[in-house]
């Protein structure tokens, strides 16, 4: 017999939202998830990309505060989620906004790129529910205008990916101001040594639900690769955009220029396309991904800040016109597509520099991309080519700095907390 949510004895307003919604029956995630917070219990979820983390974590917290109906802590918030983008802070947000559309809470997002004056001022009357990304965040908390020490409830989503933008310690010192007694949760969709320690540090016997080894990719992908010269990428992308089952597609870069440069291309080849990169603005960003879900963009060029930011179930495609030089991220990246228990394709073009990174990609995710040799690109150099592109950002040797000296802790007086947050109210 399948399972409902509504044997999961959730909140007549939650489930009413869900029927609206279209939702009847919980994916794993949820259904594993869900009755074990409903107790209390904090959690350690790991699941693909695509399965339904959001409200996996959103429902059971939305159903305790309502049983509990008291009011948001001035300066602050019953519920904090922690998010590594703007894109997915915003998504988080909509899901629980939709979810608890029946129970009146105060939802806000916390992010930089834009003025801090509104997040200020939701902040002093109080919030339900925060969504936040760990660096302005922090930057708030620094300056006194957001308090956490009446925190109910913790969650960091995509842990793994807030580690890798360098948050461990943005998300070690906030937590160093919510209690101890907090109820804690941490969900990814991987699972390196980092999130194991992060887990360890953080949560309180906590109840372990993993859907899917970790960087398994959903199984209702199909996933290529071709081989060809770097020169042949743009053309080759082209023609696969212009095939006859294509929806809408999300093209990956490994630099923003390139994304500018794909978009253009595609763009005066007459198929509309939006880029999506940390050089825009916030504003620039969600015109284009709202553009996107609207179905008035087909194609979405991003970089990885945008992986896990893109929630739209009508993607067909992801296409990697460059490989990750990350291999965990490639996981990230198509998941993008096959949501919602839709089918998918993912299809990534190699060219010789990037033959080693496939291989990491193949080791990662325990299987060998079916390669598609029947185009006139085809590159056996490339196929066989045993080359490494150099890692961005220096390699993957890091040198070892001398740990800074601990900073010393400003103690905000009441006079300090008004003149900023007076000072934020007239930027």
């Amino acid at each position: 017999m399948t399972m409902t949510f509504a044997d999961l004895a959730l909140a007549p307003a939650l489930l009413q939202a869900l029927t609206e919604q279209g939702y009847a029956n919980p994916t794993p995630i949820q259904a594993q998830s869900i009755p074990l917070l409903l107790e209390g219990r904090d959690m350690l979820g790991m699941a693909q990309t695509g399965t339904g983390k959001t409200a996996a974590f959103a429902l059971p917290l939305l159903h305790r505060m309502a049983a509990d109906p008291r009011p948001a802590p001035a300066g602050g918030a019953r519920v904090l989620v922690l998010a590594p983008t703007r894109e997915l802070v915003s998504q988080i947000a909509a899901g629980f906004e939709g979810f608890g559309r029946h129970l009146g809470l105060r939802v806000t997002t916390i992010f930089g790129g834009v003025s801090q004056v509104h997040q200020v001022r939701a902040l002093e009357k109080g919030v339900d529910i925060v969504v936040a990304a760990p660096g302005r965040l922090l930057d708030l908390v620094e300056q006194g205008l957001c308090d956490l020490s009446r925190l109910e409830a913790l969650v960091l989503d995509e842990a793994d990916q807030m580690l890798d933008m360098g948050f461990a310690k943005p998300i070690e010192r906030i937590v160093a101001t919510t209690p101890q007694d907090r109820h804690t949760l941490l969900f990814s969709a991987t699972m390196p040594k980092s999130i194991a320690a992060l887990a360890e540090s953080l949560l309180r016997d906590p109840a372990k639900v993993e859907i899917a080894p970790p960087s398994t990719t959903v199984d209702r992908i199909a996933q290529s690769v071709m081989f060809l010269d770097a020169a042949d990428k743009k053309a080759a992308l082209l023609a696969l955009l212009r095939t006859p089952d294509m929806g809408q597609a999300v093209v990956f870069t490994l630099q923003k220029n390139i994304a500018n440069e794909v978009c253009a291309f595609i763009g005066e080849a007459g198929i509309t396309a939006e880029a999506l990169h940390g050089n825009k603005s916030q504003g620039q960003r969600e015109r284009a991904l709202d553009a996107f879900r609207a179905g008035t963009v087909q194609v979405l060029v991003a970089t990885d800040i945008a992986a896990r930011g893109i929630d739209v179930d009508t993607v067909t495609h992801v296409f990697n016109h460059d490989l990750p030089s990350l291999p965990e991220s490639y996981v990230h990246r198509i998941g993008r597509t096959g949501r919602a228990g839709r089918s998918g394709y993912a299809v990534t073009l190699c060219d010789a520099e990037q033959r080693a990174w496939l291989h990491d990609v193949e080791r990662e995710i325990g299987r060998t991309l079916t390669v598609q040799d029947d185009h006139e690109w085809h590159c056996e150099v490339a196929r066989h080519s045993t080359k490494r592109a150099p890692v961005l950002g220096g390699g993957p040797v890091k040198q070892v700095k001398a740990p800074k000296p601990p900073r010393e802790r400003k103690v905000w007086t009441e006079e300090e907390k008004q003149a900023a947050r007076l000072a934020a109210t007239a930027a």
